[in-house]
């Protein structure tokens, strides 16, 4: 009977042991998700503009940004803007009005200026690159115009291009509905991965779908835009190209033939001819997708890398200074 006695309290002890630590981590994850609201959400603003009220994710004229700078910088979708009556709404309640700084239409993505009163609490960002399925998110937005709220749920995929192969869009199950467009998509530090764009709905309401685009991406096209109020391509020629299947000693991988080439540009400069093959592009396999988000989207600084096979079977690498090849 003493034996039992002993390995019944040694049981019991086991379960609350399990039960404390099970209510621990349950208590320490809610817990790091209201800190992280609590975080972002005074980087989070209304953007008000009262002439676009006919896009069927903005009925209202209402949607989200989130800010980018101290100084007034705020980041926001295109799609919610029109004209030039746009007002920033604060956490804080304030009101200012704002100007356009610049847009990209491939992006849905548009930067805009107000002048506050004190400095504002821009919002964290986090790499885009290090997402994984599964990991938890908040999307913090203005939906309907009822005010800041949060949704939370999980990265369910990353590279959707949802119609448009530049963004490799981030696919969310947090409640994404009319007027979060915009707004901060966050992880569970309270670090911005994405900027809520778009859902996947049958009725114009959150269904379990929505997107976000990338805040790698978010970033280098805002600093194009506050930079130079307009998005800068990286120029190397004009040529067309087709896909193609190449067998490399044996391995079979696949690359963009040049079709079509004008005998002009950094990329003939180079050495590049007619019926060479692109291999890869930054170190990735050369792609329709990654050759033209790689173009559009390079970093003012940044070098573009390429293997070319030429007609000679050789394998030859060139770069492209976007500093001298950026198109004005």
């Amino acid at each position: 009977m003493k034996t039992f006695q002993i390995n019944f309290l040694n049981y019991l002890l086991v379960i609350i042991i399990t039960f404390a630590g099970t209510w621990y981590f349950i208590s320490n994850d809610k817990n790091k998700l209201v800190l992280a609201s609590e975080k972002s959400i005074p980087s989070v603003v209304t953007v008000i503009s009262n002439q676009n009220k006919t896009f069927s994710n903005n009925r209202n004229g209402i949607g989200s940004g989130v800010i980018f700078s101290e100084d007034g910088y705020i980041v926001t979708n295109l799609h919610i803007i029109s004209g030039d009556d746009i007002y920033i709404k604060l956490e804080d309640g304030n009101n200012y009005p704002a100007s356009i700084i610049g847009v990209d239409q491939n992006t849905d993505i548009a930067v805009l200026k107000i002048i506050p009163d004190e400095k504002l609490k821009p919002i964290n960002f986090a790499d885009s690159n290090e997402l994984k399925i599964g990991d938890d998110v908040l999307a913090i937005g203005n939906p309907y115009g009822i005010g800041i709220s949060v949704s939370n749920g999980i990265i369910s995929a990353t590279g959707r291009d949802y119609g448009n192969p530049y963004l490799q869009l981030i696919q969310t199950d947090a409640a994404i509905n009319p007027g979060n467009s915009g707004g901060a998509l966050i992880n569970a530090n309270g670090n911005l991965i994405g900027i809520n764009s778009k859902i996947f709905s049958r009725t114009g309401a959150y269904q379990g779908i929505g997107f976000a685009i990338p805040s790698n991406l978010v970033v280098q096209i805002a600093t194009q835009l506050i930079r130079f109020g307009e998005l800068q391509s990286l120029w190397i020629g004009n040529f067309r190209v087709a896909k193609i299947r190449i067998n490399k000693g044996g391995f079979v991988s696949s690359g963009l033939r040049i079709i079509e080439m004008q005998n002009k540009g950094p990329l003939f400069d180079k050495g590049v001819r007619l019926n060479d093959v692109i291999l890869s592009i930054n170190d990735e396999i050369a792609s329709w997708s990654n050759l033209t988000s790689s173009l559009k989207f390079a970093t003012l600084g940044e070098n573009l890398s390429m293997e070319i096979l030429n007609q000679k079977n050789e394998i030859i690498s060139i770069d492209f200074d976007s500093y001298t090849e950026k198109s004005n």
